[in-house]
């Protein structure tokens, strides 16, 4: 009986509302408490605290259908509707905690909103830098397992100008120059801007509306240069399943950044993309083969198995949080037969494997004699790769032994060549200390150890 009792209590006295909020640093969140019409006219506050003992206010307002701000919290009473928005900028992991939507000091179970803030770390810089010609693509990290609704606005004085909607479950919405494609699996929210220009530059704001009862809003700077550095597109032709070679320059800001080349197809970001992350090192093989030169500020690479399909290619950057800069376009037109020198198809030396494609420079079909091959073959490439090889490092040769031979010279008469890009090592040197396997590839490019052999001779 007593049970039932202060069950009946409980259910005349009513039950306090709650809310559970995720936000991300270094954005912000949007809270929508709901409150009778008998508190229309109260003073409205928000607070930091359990309600039921000491909650500290942060602020407080009594003006109807206006924003009221203090520091980073906003306020606006919403008369019309009965709900009071409040608004929390620049988060950071220390506001997670209890907060408390109060409308009037009455001490009543429905005069106040329990709200449950979790902030989760996310990466904070958002300065995105494109070039005029171009496209971006900013990542944003939301939970997206609701049917949220996007909006992205551009802020201008006191206001933000919207540049597109989305809403309902579509995994991608387009709107001119924007799109926003939405990777719920990954929790990962994208925005694209296309064929940027320097009027482009500027903040924006973007809000993902979770449920009736939150949205959360992230803002990043866009700018956008006119890079007299870098070509905005380059013209090639290929021969139907032949390969083609590309070069791209890119400005000096970027040099440590991640370099890739993207194949878009349609609506897709994306639809094949290779990238190289270090100096001078070749991307691992695949269709699609790339080279960075940072000293030169250079990408260089090779595209294989060319088709009508894949005839728009980007070039571009990557920085740390992600986010992607294409800076020039390489446009392929795929005829029967090569038409130009800057175009024709690498023809593999013998023995050599499909990745011979992936020179910087384009050469005809190479013969097997030793004058043909040095002739023909890119010296700047031949220079990349021995400043690669050069780096594996082999023990010395006993002193009691001859330090050169008809068959084994030092690496210094080699061009710092050491022993394993020889035909026939020399007996006494030791393996060599770096990767084999990535030295066995690059040597393999162009038929190197034929090159290199004829080089020493």
């Amino acid at each position: 009986m007593r049970i039932i009792l202060t069950f009946a209590l409980l259910m005349i006295s009513g039950v306090v509302s709650s809310m559970n909020v995720t936000g991300y640093s270094g954005g912000g969140v949007t809270i929508t408490c709901k409150y009778k019409k008998k508190y229309e006219q109260n003073e409205k506050s928000f607070c930091r605290g359990d309600q039921s003992s000491t909650c500290s206010e942060l602020i407080k307002t009594e003006t109807k259908d206006k924003w009221v701000d203090s520091g980073r919290f906003s306020l606006y009473d919403d008369t019309s509707s009965a709900v009071l928005n409040v608004t929390i900028r620049n988060l950071s992991e220390e506001d997670s905690g209890m907060y408390n939507c109060t409308f009037g000091k009455t001490g009543d179970e429905d005069s106040y909103t329990e709200v449950n803030l979790k902030v989760i770390r996310d990466q904070q810089n958002r300065t995105v830098r494109g070039y005029s010609g171009g496209n971006v693509i900013i990542n944003f990290k939301y939970k997206m397992k609701h049917e949220n609704n996007v909006r992205v606005c551009k802020t201008a004085a006191d206001q933000c100008l919207t540049v597109m909607n989305t809403n309902g479950t579509a995994e991608q919405k387009h709107d001119g120059r924007f799109s926003v494609y939405k990777n719920r699996s990954a929790d990962l929210l994208r925005v694209f801007i296309r064929e940027l220009n320097v009027n482009d530059s500027g903040e924006y704001k973007i809000t993902v509306k979770v449920t009736e009862k939150y949205s959360v809003f992230s803002k990043f700077n866009l700018d956008i240069r006119d890079d007299g550095c870098c070509e905005k597109s380059i013209s090639l032709s290929a021969a139907a399943g032949g390969s083609v070679n590309i070069s791209c320059k890119y400005p000096q800001s970027h040099i440590n950044d991640v370099k890739f080349l993207c194949w878009r197809s349609g609506d897709d970001l994306c639809a094949e993309e290779t990238s190289v992350k270090k100096s001078r090192r070749w991307s691992p093989e695949g269709k699609i083969q790339l080279y960075d030169d940072r000293k030169e500020q250079l990408l260089t690479g090779s595209i294989s198995h060319v088709t009508e399909q894949h005839s728009e290619y980007w070039c571009g950057v990557q920085s740390d949080q992600g986010h992607k800069s294409f800076i020039t376009r390489v446009q392929i037109r795929v005829t029967e037969t090569s038409s130009s020198p800057s175009s024709s198809q690498p023809s593999p030396l013998p023995s050599s494997p499909p990745p011979s494609s992936s020179s910087a420079s384009s050469f005809s079909s190479v013969k097997t004699s030793p004058s043909t091959v040095v002739s023909r073959t890119s010296k700047s490439l031949i220079r990349q790769i021995t400043e690669q090889v050069r780096e594996c490092t082999v023990s010395p040769i006993p002193h009691d032994q001859p330090q050169s031979t008809s068959s084994y010279h030092t690496p210094a008469q080699r061009f710092d060549v050491p022993p394993h890009a020889q035909p026939h090592p020399h007996p006494y040197a030791e393996p060599i200390h770096c990767d084999e396997e990535e030295s066995r590839q690059l040597l393999s490019i162009l038929g190197c150890q034929r090159v290199l052999s004829y080089m020493t001779i």
